[in-house]
């Protein structure tokens, strides 16, 4: 498999916390040739079974991404709308959207709003309305229905220094370097479980059943973290271009030093770079994974990426392919 060309199969298909199934038929397909058996669980979780006589150990990527629902209508034919998922609402206006119907829309600051004076935390999405292009409540109404799930509405583009610039590389930039470690893990001793998880934008949910239902003895999951290397973010050792992490600790959780151990080692042994993780904020299906039942020996492995949660989330692309490198040396290593 492409990674790029994998990630673009994956961005047509994305899928809002709670609405995950375009994008599982999509995953289904692209993982069948490389696992024995594939169920999705009652909550959407994809789960790809690659059968072995060793322990268990999980891999976890989550498939959801953030989004907007539909609130309710107004009588000049704009529509009100809710995240799905962590949006900032001061930085929404004039970003693009769809619907699964095909239907695209603009988001744009009410006049009252004063975005300009808020900050983050203080930003509402009630500060921000959606035009569809109705001239009227009733038309809006016959276009849409309250509950109605969008998306952005961006291309994935390179750009320079072998960087991909798109939206929605959290989280399917990680499904598509699973997808490419399936591709590459061949035997192993482990009994390997590849899960694109659904529901994590709001909760962890997803990683939470799975790891619940497989019992894994060791679990692994692939996330995108911040870069510190750009002067919007804040200071951090985790830059682009230098490989994908190693987690270490996040805001949510400190990653088993057994897990830690097993991907460093996994690294070293297939003589890939990567780069130690200390992450302040945000979390990920670790946490879960973590505490699943009476717990198991949890790590992550994550591509740094600027600018996440926005219409341009920037990504080396050779990270991505590395990640999926030692996500299959570490599938391969014995636990």
């Amino acid at each position: 498999m492409n990674f790029v060309e994998t990630f673009r199969q994956l961005l047509a298909a994305a899928s809002p916390s709670g609405y995950e199934g375009p994008e599982a038929q999509v995953i289904r397909q692209l993982a069948q040739p490389y696992c024995d058996e594939i169920r999705t669980d009652a909550l959407g979780n994809v789960i790809c079974h690659k059968k072995g006589a060793g322990r268990k150990m999980m891999f976890a990527a989550h498939m959801d991404v953030i989004g907007f629902m539909v609130t309710h209508f107004e009588e000049n034919g704009f529509v009100g709308v809710t995240n799905v998922g962590g949006h900032t609402a001061v930085r929404l206006s004039g970003r693009r959207v769809r619907f699964p119907s095909g239907l695209r829309g603009v988001l744009f600051e009410r006049a009252d709003a004063k975005l300009a004076e808020k900050t983050a935390a203080q930003s509402k999405m009630t500060d921000v309305y959606l035009d569809i292009g109705a001239s009227s409540e009733e038309e809006a109404r016959q276009m849409l229905r309250v509950g109605d799930i969008a998306v952005y509405d961006y291309e994935a583009r390179q750009i320079g220094g072998g960087c991909l610039m798109s939206p929605y590389c959290d989280n399917l930039a990680s499904c598509a370097a699973l997808l490419l470690a399936m591709e590459q893990v061949g035997k192993s001793d482990n009994d390997l479980y590849f899960v694109f998880t659904a529901q994590e934008e709001v909760g962890l949910h997803g990683s939470k059943t799975a790891a619940f239902g497989i019992e894994p003895d060791m679990a692994i999951a692939i996330d995108l973290t911040a870069a510190g290397d750009c002067p919007a973010a804040a200071k951090g050792e985790m830059k682009l271009g230098a490989g994908p992490t190693v987690k270490i600790k996040d805001a949510s959780v400190i990653c088993s030093p057994a897990a830690v151990d097993h991907l460093r080692k996994a690294a070293e042994e297939g003589g890939i770079a990567y780069q130690d993780e200390v992450l302040l904020h945000g979390g990920t299906d670790t946490l879960s994974m973590l505490v699943s039942r009476t717990g198991a020996p949890a790590g992550c492995i994550s591509i740094p990426g600027r600018s996440i949660h926005s219409t341009a989330e920037t990504i080396c692309i050779h990270d991505a392919e590395q990640a999926a490198a030692l996500l299959a040396c570490a599938a391969k290593r014995k636990i």
